[in-house]
């Protein structure tokens, strides 16, 4: 109580001293230390659907095993997650840094030793010194540095989250990109043993007949070049899973595999999911937190140009204990005050402030381009959402056709109806195109959905 009664002392005292010194720093504007956006009730682009938690609980909307487990090795063990881990923990670690600026320091030293005049030592004594100090906050800078502090860490808890987030999307890509792949290598198979059925059919046909030479080459051009995608596919799915071995803290050996089927893509994304929901996104929860740091930052940089007032008291061991340094009675009857102001810096104080401004104002500016880019980026693959699965219906329908039209064009040319090898070749590329197509497309509609988690910043209801 008395200490906060000696601060309201000097800083009455200082008033005029400060106000004097202050004009020096009107012309300053006031940062900003948060943006609001206007955001429309709803996405122009969403349609209806689910739910689930922001980093990682959306993933049980997919109702796989094996992705979540994917999910969650990732996460246990991704080197990238470590490090931000240990950012985080630093970010902590200032945050406690900068709350003792506000506290006094106590300092302790010794000094002793006597000799006699022989040089030679008689009586052997020690003193412990002790001195204390402190810096009233009367202007409230080292508070504002404090809460920099504060919004730093803050800061860096967003970046953790929105990198256990991203890692989970990434991880969930991989995974399904891996069961692609290996859809893809299972296709490649089938296609070249398809063609090599008919080109023992074919050539049987020749030694039968002795016509047909010209359908033996065209055969044996489609082996090789399905042996060749077999070959390719297979090299796409080691790289798939070297992709999610990293991403699990593995070597990328390429010796994982994918399982035989997609997960199931939920429904059609939940209609009324509000704009204002994309605020929770860690990137842009970061950046606002970074916005008010900065602000407080150029505060504290604009009352640097005021008067710095610190008090210190000090002494030997001699009669004086140790809390005496920690007792305001003691700090206030010991004390010593001085005051600081710079009368001639070449204006670098100033300039210091007027840097801080700047980078507010930098700061300001990139929080609303991040904010209209995440606006993007929802309206992008809600607008994908639909348009894929209208294209997946369309799909189904080609396959089943080209699946048709293969059979057909094989039975009749087995049967001598259509003896031109041509039209089974090319119902056979249009039937593999389409199953090929439906595979990726299926991919695409649940690597899109992942991209909307992460552009909504979790699941479809969970607002923090």
């Amino acid at each position: 109580m008395k200490i906060q009664n000696l601060k309201s002392k000097i800083q009455g005292r200082l008033c005029l001293l400060a106000a004097s010194v202050f004009l020096t720093g009107c012309g300053f504007q006031s940062p900003v230390d948060d943006l609001a956006f206007r955001t429309p009730g709803t996405w122009a682009e969403a349609s209806s659907g689910t739910d689930r938690k922001i980093s990682t609980g959306w993933i049980d909307e997919f109702s796989d095993a094996g992705l979540k487990h994917s999910v969650n090795e990732a996460l246990a063990h991704n080197r990238s997650i470590k490090a931000a881990s240990a950012r985080l923990r630093a970010a902590k670690e200032e945050t406690i840094i900068a709350r003792a600026r506000q506290l006094p320091t106590l300092d302790a030293g010794t000094r002793g030793g006597s000799t006699n005049g022989s040089g030679i030592p008689s009586v052997q004594s020690y003193n412990l010194n002790l001195a204390a100090s402190w810096e009233p906050d009367l202007w409230g800078r080292l508070r504002d540095l404090t809460r920099a502090a504060e919004a730093d860490e803050r800061g860096a808890i967003e970046d953790f989250r929105g990198a256990r987030l991203s890692l989970a999307a990434n991880a969930a890509k991989a995974y399904v990109n891996l069961i692609s792949a290996e859809q893809e290598v299972d296709l490649a198979e089938v296609t070249l043993d398809s063609f090599r059925k008919n080109l023992r059919i074919i050539e049987r046909t020749y030694k039968a007949t002795g016509e047909g030479a010209l359908d033996i080459q065209f055969a044996r051009t489609n082996v090789s070049a399905a042996e060749r995608s077999v070959e390719a596919t297979k090299l796409n799915r080691g790289n798939a899973a070297r992709t999610l071995e990293v991403l699990q803290g593995r070597y990328p050996g390429g010796q994982l595999r994918g399982a035989s089927d997609q997960p199931n893509l939920p429904g059609s994304v939940p209609a009324g999911i509000p704009a204002s929901m994309v605020e929770r996104r860690p990137d842009l929860a970061a950046a606002r937190a970074r916005l008010f740091a900065s602000a407080k930052r150029a505060d504290a940089a604009r009352k640097s140009l005021l008067p710095d007032f610190s008090l210190t008291a000090g002494g030997g061991t001699a009669g004086v204990r140790l809390s005496d340094f920690l007792n305001p009675d003691f700090l206030i009857a010991n004390i010593t005050g001085r005051v600081d102001q710079v009368l001639f810096e070449g204006g670098a104080i100033a300039a210091g402030a007027r840097a801080a401004l700047a980078g507010n104002d930098r700061l300001v500016n990139e929080y609303a381009q991040l904010a209209l880019e995440a606006f993007r980026e929802v309206e992008a693959t809600l607008a994908a959402d639909r348009s894929l699965a209208i294209q997946e219906k369309f799909l189904k329908n080609e396959v089943e056709q080209a699946g048709r039209a293969e059979k057909q064009a094989e039975r009749n040319y087995a049967e001598g109806i259509n003896p031109n090898l041509l039209s089974v070749l090319e119902a056979q590329r249009r039937a593999n195109n389409a199953r090929a197509a439906i595979i990726r497309l299926r991919n695409q509609r649940l690597q899109n959905r992942f991209d909307l988690h992460l552009a909504l910043g979790g699941d479809f209801r969970t607002g923090g």
